[in-house]
């Protein structure tokens, strides 16, 4: 089990097969999720896709995720929390100025993203939206949107197949309000299929 400290990322290679489980082992806290194909990294994960082909905004246990060349990344297996979001793009130093009106340095998970997907040779301009694990994003019958604290516990997790081979970032989700206000550690393990 690899642990991501608050407010920071990690990015990792996997084979098809094999399965990534995610835990917030504290619980109330997002993990940003961010997929590119290991031998093109022109494919990536895609939000438009995957709300389109699995026909919902809400993508649990028994969804796929899609990549922008409509291909199948990666299979929900299983997810004890079942609330995520595929909506909202990943929080950046724009975000806390727009946002949040904060002027000063901020960790975000954009930030977070591309830094450790650096050595894959993936640039801030690759970043697509991401998959936000745990994230509790509701929205009212006029489609304003909120950003409720997460509903996840320590013992909940989320459990996926790759169906390519993939690089992975993930993040320690650095946004005050996706996390209810606190900033927390995510945990990660690849189970090979090896």
């Amino acid at each position: 089990m690899e642990t991501i400290a608050k407010q920071s990322g990690a990015s990792l290679s996997i084979n098809k097969g094999d399965r990534l489980k995610v835990t917030a082992p504290k619980g109330e806290q997002v993990s940003d999720m961010v997929l590119f194909n290991k031998d093109d990294i022109r494919e990536k994960i895609s939000s438009g896709k995957t709300l389109d082909f699995e026909e919902s905004i809400l993508i649990s246990k028994g969804n796929f995720l899609w990549s922008n060349r409509s291909r199948k990344m990666m299979e929900i297996l299983e997810d004890t929390n079942g609330r995520n979001d595929f909506l909202l793009a990943p929080c950046s130093p724009e975000t806390f100025e727009i946002m949040y009106n904060n002027k000063e340095y901020h960790p975000s998970c954009f930030e977070n993203l591309y830094t450790n997907l650096a050595k894959y040779d993936i640039t801030p301009d690759d970043i697509p939206t991401a998959f936000n694990i745990f994230m509790n994003v509701q929205f009212d019958n006029k489609g304003k949107i909120s950003v409720d604290p997460p509903l996840n516990s320590g013992q909940d997790y989320i459990l996926f197949e790759a169906k390519m081979d993939l690089i992975v970032g993930l993040t320690a989700c650095s946004a005050e309000d996706s996390n209810g206000g606190s900033f927390k550690e995510i945990q990660f393990e690849v189970l090979s299929s090896n």
